[in-house]
């Protein structure tokens, strides 16, 4: 080993010994290497850890980047750059040409290559591929393939080299490289800004300073075009819109483009550039509107496929009314209960109608709605519940929520099996918002609950997915917080009143007097709050921001005195910064309930511990496992399992009895679940639920998030913090959403659209005007399928503009 010398950087040059670990999917890599020379000391052969696509055992590489201190396996080269050392003796250039980098060669044939170019072999193919033509019986095909491979080894190289000085870190030059490969280079410099829509993790002012760097003008088209995009797509996706008005998306684009380049662009030229992108199909221009095509398309779609249930050919089968009250007193009759008027209203509304919205506070009997639905369902068509009659696939009713926790609740609720949306329609880890799924649900009843949470591109790809003989309900509280993606499905279905729809507003499980329903129903009906009265379910302590952990370690750990567990209780905040912030009520909570022992396991990911017995939370959707973000699970076990020399950490959570093992590159879909957001909560119920609400939220202070908070707590609720910061929440609405699927669906349909009429038509009105409106429909068939202008407010775009191409 060589004496180190001094460099800005730590390096070693050694032969790779041995290949402890590599992820196939994102290639980091952990080697070992004997080193010839190195800058840093080192007590044992140096480990050195990066990502790289091409390595191999037994050849020379340099390694550049920073010597770090890792707490279990110490001093360790967190590699930045790497490059190879061309072999240069015979023994090296056989070893090289038969590793596993070159399939189907074999050492003989490397040595016959030896043998034929020299020691010189490897730098005489890099001049000139045709060499290899000199080697006996070496086809033309393995010559191909030997010069391809060595070239792709050393552009390899060269793009990590390259992207490294462009200032992009090692794991997003991985990124880069995986999805560009070998063209990586050129594809950068022929429009950087490629980037933010190909490569996770590229932000437009990443893009924007490294196309500065690469010479490209600050009114470049490509530039200006890729501004707009990026501005228009950032907004719709954290505000919740569907589209934005122009002048919006011209105005905000500037301040956008202002970020790297000083000089401003003219509005007229974003004009122009906005015209060029809806030439290009990236761009939808409608009434002074711009929408990106994947939202566009989805609200237009949603629209054609709810006309499409709605007016299909096969009328539902006529039920006199006298048979219906008939089924629904025997039911009552098996299930020992007496539904309310509303409720037979809604039982013969879901019979009669082919879409229905069924909407109501906690508490006013949806799930037992819900049950009937079905049962009356089967019982009118003849129909067996039990699963055991049925093939897998063929059980004639589906019900589904948004979410994991959603579908479980619904499942336990109903006694009926439940699942996703996204199992039902067959959504997958790499389906895209603008794929077109063509999977179908073979169902004739599906009932889909908590639609308040389902956004614009979920409702789109799961209409696509009713049979058009199927009968769908959609079920939610309209006073809930919308989805997190973009726009506001089961608002605009009640607001355009195309749809029927059955409101229950009696509460029937108040629990003892639960004053927590009672609480939602003040909000729902605007009524005043005193959010400080105190009642045997919901308490206030007051208190600032500051306070709040203190607080929230004393009630925690009073109700863990009163034999209640981490399962139990739930603490809801609407951020994540901040002293009241949930990353910092999570430490609180970790070590109230889940402290750690002598012997308890843990691992540092980042700035979080996780520890055997955390209550863990799910933050991306992994279909395949049947998890989904806002699961909550329990770390069962956490393993150093040996693989090689190697110790990998695994970690194995349980969520409701199904197990999952992450290793440590998938630990960024975890984060600990003792507090979490408000949204992250929706769809799911707790026994006992503690909401801070202060001041330092004030971006978050708004009465559906409050709403669907509190809604959470089945038991007790305990609110700290500021009374008048409730108070503030109850006066603000949030931010409205713009989405075009109301008026489209009133277009569409041909619906009343007058204000007035949206104020004072009871529920019951709109029905029958639905029910009037049904009977002049027209049906669709091979002859009146063009006596319906299915592209109302398209102008001259079709669908097929934004449809992929499989």
């Amino acid at each position: 080993m060589s004496n180190p010398t001094l460099f800005d950087y730590s390096m070693v040059k050694g032969t790779v010994e041995a290949i402890l670990f590599q992820n196939k999917e994102n290639f980091y890599t952990v080697l070992k290497v004997d080193p010839i020379e190195t800058n840093e000391e080192f007590d044992s052969m140096p480990t050195v850890v990066g990502f790289f696509p091409e390595i191999a055992e037994g050849d020379v590489y340099t390694f550049k980047g920073q010597a770090v201190t890792h707490p279990r396996y110490g001093k360790q080269l967190k590699a930045e750059t790497f490059e190879k050392e061309l072999p240069q003796t015979k023994d090296a250039i056989v070893s090289y040409l038969s590793s596993d980098l070159f399939k189907g060669i074999g050492k003989k044939t490397a040595e016959n290559i030896v043998d034929t170019l020299g020691e010189n072999a490897i730098n005489k193919i890099l001049d000139d591929e045709q060499a290899l033509a000199e080697v006996p019986h070496l086809s033309k095909k393995k010559q191909k393939q030997i010069a391809e491979q060595i070239y792709s080894n050393q552009e390899v190289e060269k793009i990590m080299i390259r992207l490294h000085d462009l200032g992009f870190g090692p794991k997003l030059s991985m990124n880069i490289y995986q999805v560009y490969q070998v063209e990586t280079l050129t594809e950068i410099e022929e429009n950087p800004y490629q980037l933010v829509y190909d490569v996770k993790g590229v932000g437009f002012n990443k893009a924007d300073t490294l196309a500065k760097n690469l010479g490209i003008e600050y009114n470049d088209p490509e530039r200006l075009k890729a501004g707009l995009l990026y501005t228009i797509e950032e907004e719709c996706i954290k505000q919740g819109h569907t589209y934005l008005p122009k002048d919006y998306v011209i105005e905000a684009s500037q301040d956008t483009l202002s970020q790297v380049h000083s000089e401003s662009i003219d509005a007229q030229l974003l004009e122009e550039m906005i015209v060029q992108l809806t030439e290009e199909e990236k761009l939808v221009e409608a009434d002074e509107t711009l929408s990106v095509p994947s939202l566009y398309y989805s609200e237009v779609k949603s629209v054609q496929n709810l006309y499409r249930i709605e007016a299909h050919q096969t009328k539902l089968e006529t039920i006199e009314q006298s048979d219906l009250q008939m089924h629904i007193g025997e039911i009552e009759d098996v299930n020992n209960v007496n539904y309310a008027a509303s409720q037979k209203e809604a039982l013969e509304t879901a019979i009669n109608s082919k879409v229905m919205l069924l909407t109501g506070g906690p508490g006013t009997g949806k799930t037992t709605v819900i049950k009937g639905i079905v049962e009356l369902y089967a019982e009118i068509h003849g129909l067996s519940l039990d699963y055991d009659d049925y093939n897998e696939d063929d059980y004639p009713v589906a019900l589904a929520a948004p979410t994991g926790r959603a579908a479980k609740r619904l499942q336990e609720s109903t006694g009926l099996e439940a699942m996703t949306i996204h199992r039902l329609i067959g959504w997958s880890q790499e389906t895209k918002p603008e794929d077109v799924l063509e999977n179908e649900i073979n169902a004739k009843l599906i009932i889909i609950d908590e639609m308040s949470m389902v956004d614009t591109w979920l409702f789109h790809q799961f209409l696509n997915a009713v049979p058009i003989d199927a009968q769908v309900i959609l079920v939610g509280d309209e006073d809930q917080l919308p989805s997190v993606g973009p726009g506001q499905v089961f608002k605009d279905l009640i607001d355009s009143k195309v749809v029927p729809r059955v409101n229950l507003t009696e509460v029937y499980r108040q629990q003892d007097g639960s004053s927590i329903i009672e609480l939602a129903h003040k909000m729902k009906l605007g009524q005043p709050i005193d959010i400080t009265q105190r009642f045997h379910d919901r308490s206030f302590i007051p208190c600032s921001a500051d306070q709040i952990p203190d607080v929230v370690n004393k009630v925690v750990t009073s109700a863990v005195k009163k034999g209640y567990d981490m399962s139990d209780i739930q603490v809801l905040a609407p951020m994540y910064r901040g002293s009241a912030g949930i990353k910092r009520l999570n430490k609180v909570l970790q070590d109230i309930l889940n402290p750690k022992q002598e012997d308890t396991r843990e691992i540092e990911f980042g700035d979080v511990v996780f520890r055997k017995g955390d209550k863990v939370l799910q933050l991306v959707n992994r279909p395949s496992d049947n998890i989904f973000n806002g699961d909550i699970g329990v770390i069962q076990g956490i393993f150093w399992a040996r693989e090689n020399e190697l110790n990998k950490d695994v970690l194995v959570v349980d969520f409701d009895g199904n197990e999952i093992t992450f290793t440590k590159q998938d630990m960024m879909e975890l984060t600990h679940a003792y507090c979490t957001s408000i949204h992250k909560a929706q769809g799911s119920e707790f026994p006992i639920v503690i909401m801070p609400i202060v001041k330092q939220y004030y971006r978050m202070l708004q009465r559906p998030i409050i709403y669907t908070g509190l809604t959470r707590a089945k038991q007790s609720l305990v609110f700290l913090g500021d009374s008048q910061a409730f108070d503030i929440g109850m006066q603000t609405y949030g931010q409205v959403r713009m989405t075009r699927m109301a008026q489209l669906l009133r277009d569409y349909f041909g619906a009343e659209t007058s204000e007035s009429s949206d104020e004072t038509e009871s529920d019951a009105d709109t029905n029958t005007v639905i029910a009037e409106r049904n009977s002049k429909v027209i049906e669709l068939s091979e002859e009146t399928l063009f006596e319906i202008d299915p592209m109302i407010g398209m102008g001259n775009v079709t669908p097929y503009s934004f449809a992929n191409e499989k």
